[in-house]
């Protein structure tokens, strides 16, 4: 298949595939009270609780709310550690992550910690003496970020604080709160899944995990807002010169063969904008040019009227190599689009006649398997 000359067949290939992937995230999720889940187009687990299973629990007691842990002994060595991770990772596909934790006991030490670890952590160690972890710990108000030596960071906290951490993906930070405001930030240079974490160190310690059901101490609405301002600015600062800007869009309607209102674009344009002859510096003629705007602006009031076997001729006159073999992205496509036609004007056996014949060829194709195998088609190449 010569996949160079079906680059506009492969972008709505891909387009589909995205589209499906969606549709099928969105049916599965479960009904979310967050709005900004409702806006993402594909559901994404996030921590919920402590993960009971995969903790230090000679060392720590995580409480049957499963958002609370203590550590109940005293501790005897320097890796006694009772350390917990969150039940999934924090997610990715957002502007910021961020949980918190009340400080219910400082106990004996206060050597309580907060922070991100990976997956596979060890459970007696603090977030942050290993590596692929950050931690900020209470006792001292250092950070440590993946080796047993702090850093000056922020201050202590105890009894009846609230601490946080969170990650700023859009800045590619970690940041820390206390009582409601930063202490500091520090830039994330590890990449995978980071679990939220906490650790208790001393007898009598005991925190309490908010992931989201409580609202925060934080104002973690007001923080987001001000990350989207500065993201805002760094694109405003971004400068394109008119000539630049006017290239790309009459590029794009070129591409894509809107021919009428390419012609608008120039005549508004050109009283600002000295004309650029796109197609003379891609070694095209303005004569190929109007040819190929032509040909898409026929190709596409074919298929909008339903007229697919007319637009196969026409391909065959203007680009055979798209359809030579009958195989590429582009034919797929508009095979798909005439069993679409069949189905609109009643000819079901007709449609499933085509179906059985056009779409069995496709199926061993790498390129659209896993679209031939969309509920409906499969059933078709099946039959």
């Amino acid at each position: 298949m010569a996949q160079e000359n079906d680059v506009i067949g492969l972008h709505f290939l891909e387009l589909w595939r995205s589209n499906s992937k969606a549709a099928a995230a969105a049916a599965t999720a479960t009904t979310s009270t967050s709005s900004s889940s409702k806006e993402d187009a594909e559901f994404e687990e996030e921590p919920t609780e402590l993960d009971t299973f995969n903790s230090s629990g000679m060392f720590s007691v995580v409480l049957s709310d499963k958002l609370s842990v203590q550590y109940p002994t005293v501790n005897l060595h320097g890796h006694d550690v009772g350390v917990v991770q969150a039940n999934k990772p924090a997610p990715l596909k957002r502007l910021v992550y961020y949980f918190e934790i009340f400080v219910k006991n400082a106990g004996a030490k206060g050597q309580i910690a907060i922070g991100f670890t990976a997956s596979g952590f060890k459970m007696r160690r603090q977030p942050g003496w290993e590596a692929n972890s950050f931690g900020y710990h209470g006792d001292d108000g250092l950070l440590y970020r993946g080796h047993g030596k702090g850093e000056t960071f922020g201050p202590t906290y105890t009894t009846g604080d609230s601490v946080g951490g969170g990650i700023n993906y859009s800045a590619q930070e970690f940041f820390f709160t206390k009582n409601g405001k930063v202490v500091g930030t520090v830039a994330k240079d590890v990449k995978g899944p980071l679990f939220p974490t906490v650790a208790v160190h001393s007898q009598n310690e005991e925190v309490t995990v908010n992931f989201g059901k409580d609202p925060f101490v934080f104002d973690l609405k007001a923080f987001e807002a001000e990350e989207r301002r500065k993201q805002q600015m760094t694109i405003d600062k971004i400068s394109i010169s008119q000539n630049a800007s006017y290239e790309i869009i009459r590029s794009y309607l070129q591409y894509y063969g809107y021919e009428e209102t390419l012609k608008q674009f120039d005549m508004a344009s050109r009283s600002t904008v000295p004309p650029i002859a796109l197609g003379q510096e891609n070694g095209s003629s303005d004569t190929e040019i109007t040819y190929a705007m032509n040909h898409r602006k026929t190709l596409r009031q074919l298929i909008r009227s339903g007229e697919i076997d007319d637009a196969f001729d026409k391909l065959r006159i203007w680009y055979p190599q798209i359809v030579q073999d009958n195989k590429s992205a582009m034919c797929f496509l508009l095979h798909c689009q005439k069993f679409i036609e069949l189905v609109r004007i009643g000819k079901l056996e007709e449609a499933v006649v085509f179906g059985r014949t056009e779409f069995e060829k496709f199926y061993r194709l790498t390129e659209v398997h896993d679209l031939v195998k969309v509920p409906g088609l499969c059933g078709i190449a099946s039959i």
